[in-house]
């Protein structure tokens, strides 16, 4: 058996994988709301009883990896890590040092990386002789140009590490490795719509330029954080409240939810009559479009666009806003093809493919795990 452990700013991933059958994981489950009231949901066969989880994410993990390791007999352990720093461009297998290596790198990923850590360093401390494995979301991106990484700051503060970093890679790589079965486009942006969003902008299968930079703040409108923003707004807000508060509002209070005064889900404010929420939808296609004109320049052209993750892969009417938005490039969409979920969205005169493909992050984790820790 092979764990993948996912363990995010509110919410809890885990799967457990038979070596031997890769397709579906045989175990799979969630806990949400980590913070207020944990929620277990898991599906599988001969699913034991959930065990008892307390509030916080040190109390869930906590109850959860016992009762993994006293269910059944697991191998190896697959983790999403999100920050690799510059150093981590690959899959690593944890060794102690290594583990210090990635918690000196908490501040840049203050919200992610000790949950990220935490079930790490609890196996490692107990089962020492299990294989882990880190897949990082920002190693993908290590092959962007380098200009793609710079800020135009003090130089000493790039040295340092304050660069553009870029995220959700296990995502972009997950779709980089479907794409050659589809198309032979060069130059394809692919748009992870979920509650975190991004862009990517590949060539030839490879990161050339991404939209989330220093921190997952980054880019698109999200759910509940803001996208980019003049650092003037940050130097206006500190004079009026302290550094905490205004990471909680740009974290947790901004994006869909903040400027609908509704709901981060965009399954609710698609369905609400009240003004403020189709300002929230407006402003978050028009975000995406903005950025996909801005990584289509930077790649030289775009000819192919995929949608994927939560909002990608089940918003028909946000594809289809978002391609409307493009038509000056001579796109064309499929309308029937894109109400129904269909994979190829374009139409067949459109100069530009359209593509929805679901992404598959644990996959590419769980084939980590068995390169990097068992072979």
């Amino acid at each position: 058996m092979i764990l993948v452990f996912n363990a995010g700013s509110s919410s809890i991933k885990a799967s457990l994988y038979q070596k031997n059958n890769l397709e579906a994981p045989k175990i799979s489950l969630q806990v949400d709301t980590i913070t207020t009231q944990p929620v277990f949901k898991a599906r599988g066969d001969n699913v034991p009883p959930p065990p008892s989880l307390g509030v916080g994410h040190d109390s869930v993990l906590s109850g959860l990896l016992p009762w993994f390791f006293e269910a059944w007999p697991i191998q190896a352990i697959g983790h999403r890590v999100v920050h690799g720093g510059i150093h981590f461009a690959d899959p690593v297998r944890i060794t102690p040092p290594i583990l210090d290596d990635l918690e000196t790198l908490i501040p840049l990923a203050p919200l992610h990386q000790p949950h990220n850590l935490f079930p790490l360093r609890w196996i490692q401390q107990r089962f020492p002789q299990k294989p882990q494995v880190a897949c990082f979301d920002t190693a993908f991106h290590r092959t962007q140009t380098p200009l793609a990484t710079w800020f135009a700051l003090p130089r000493h503060y790039h040295d340092e590490g304050i660069q553009r970093y870029g995220f959700h890679g296990l995502s972009y790589q997950y779709i980089a490795e479907q794409l050659p079965s589809l198309t032979k486009a060069p130059r394809v942006i692919v748009a992870h719509l979920g509650n975190g969003a991004s862009l990517c902008g590949l060539k030839e299968g490879k990161s050339y330029d991404t939209t989330m930079g220093f921190s997952a703040l980054d880019g698109l409108m999200m759910g509940t954080r803001s996208g980019s923003l003049d650092a003037g707004v940050i130097l206006h807000l500190l004079h009026h409240t302290s550094p905490e508060r205004i990471q909680e509002i740009l974290y947790k209070e901004s994006g869909l939810l903040g400027v609908s005064g509704i709901s981060h889900d965009m399954r609710t404010l698609l369905e609400s009559p009240h003004p403020h929420a189709a300002e929230a939808v407006n402003l978050y296609v028009y975000r995406i479009i903005r950025e996909i004109g801005a990584l289509t320049a930077t790649l030289g052209g775009c000819d192919a666009l995929v949608f994927t993750a939560g909002i990608g892969e089940n918003a028909p009417i946000i594809r289809q806003r978002v391609c409307e938005g493009l038509s000056f490039s001579g796109l064309k969409l499929d309308q029937e093809a894109n109400l129904q979920n269909k994979i190829c969205l374009h139409h067949p005169e459109s100069p530009v493919e359209v593509y929805c493909i679901p992404t598959h992050e644990e996959r590419v984790i769980v084939e980590a795990t068995i390169v990097h820790g068992l072979s």
